[in-house]
């Protein structure tokens, strides 16, 4: 007779019958960079995620380097002096986030560089794009996005994110890089990125919440599967290098989905409201934070995901060195 338990009777067994295995290599962590130098500020909403000027963000990547962790997508923190309505300084080669991510690539060539393209971090109206009667135009935007992943590929860095989710941005940019000789610089796309409540804390750690209004005419309706499928074959044909689906625990049915039917590396972001309940409990003594943290990321492994965009990177990572 068959008993699925004689391979759980020991931790020998669990550990060499184990489907799924989570490493560093699957980690991708998220970073908020601040103008200036010596700055240092929590995240309210995300504790033990912090903003950080260049000098200290460097010294972040390096440790996080010696833990095994080679991938980061590094946030711009913008000031409300700096923004407009079409987010000018997202392209302005002596703008901070440029002339930091220049530095990292210099000081750290072998660490992989992901950045964000979508204008809601420069601009006066808190929108991935151009604003115009109340309207959130997608072509018009186009140019401006096109400006700012040439001015990111510039300084180096390995991979784009284009954030917004609107339409025809990963076929445009992917021309663009292309046509200015930037044919390796890869293109992370927001696939499948639902109008999710889970983005609270991002906001909070950026100050890009919409001026007016929310995001629901381009992001995802929470409700629709199908929809990732058409958006998905839309960045493949249009020649995204990955796919990525945001939030991450809330939509393991669609890292699957994306997983069985497209034959590229699979992304999932594992967000700031997901970090914050998991913190958040686990202060209260609700929860074991560290294994709720493991369970969590196993499971987003286990439903596809090729690598993870995480907070708990650094946490994970040390949780990982303490099992060997």
């Amino acid at each position: 007779m068959r008993r699925p338990r004689r391979n759980r009777a020991s931790s020998a067994i669990r550990d060499l019958a184990q489907e799924t295995i989570l490493t560093t290599n699957d980690f991708i962590f998220p970073l908020f960079l601040l103008e200036g130098k010596n700055k240092k500020s929590e995240v309210e909403s995300m504790p033990g995620i912090f903003r950080l000027s260049e000098d200290l963000i460097l010294k972040e990547i390096e440790a996080c380097l010696k833990m095994g962790i080679k991938g980061f997508d590094v946030f711009p923190v913008v000031d409300e002096k700096y923004k407009d309505k079409t987010a000018t300084r997202s392209y302005d080669p002596d703008f901070f986030y440029l002339k930091t991510l220049t530095k990292i690539k210099k000081e750290f060539p072998e660490a992989l560089i992901i950045t964000d393209v979508a204008m809601d971090p420069y601009s006066s109206d808190g929108h991935d794009g151009i604003v115009e009667d109340g309207q959130i135009l997608n072509d018009e935007t186009l140019d401006i996005l096109g400006q700012m992943a040439l001015a990111q590929a510039e300084s180096g860095i390995d991979m784009i994110g284009p954030s917004d989710m609107m339409d025809f941005r990963v076929g445009y940019l992917r021309n663009v890089l292309d046509e200015q000789g930037y044919t390796n610089t890869g293109i992370m796309s927001y696939t499948a990125k639902y109008a999710s409540a889970f983005y609270g804390p991002f906001r909070d750690a950026l100050d890009s919440a919409p001026k007016f209004g929310d995001k629901k005419t381009y992001q995802m309706n929470p409700a629709n599967s199908d929809e990732a499928m058409i958006e998905a074959e839309l960045d493949f044909n249009e020649g995204a290098d990955v796919l990525m689906v945001k939030p991450a625990l809330a939509y393991l049915d669609i890292i699957q989905r994306l997983k069985a039917n497209f034959n590229i590396p699979i992304a999932a972001y594992n967000v700031s409201g997901e970090y914050a309940m998991i913190k958040a409990a686990g202060e209260k003594g609700w929860l074991d934070t560290d294994k709720a943290m493991m369970e969590s990321l196993l499971s987003i492994k286990r439903a596809g995901a090729d690598m993870i965009l995480t907070y708990f990177a650094k946490e994970a990572a040390a949780h990982l060195a303490l099992q060997r």
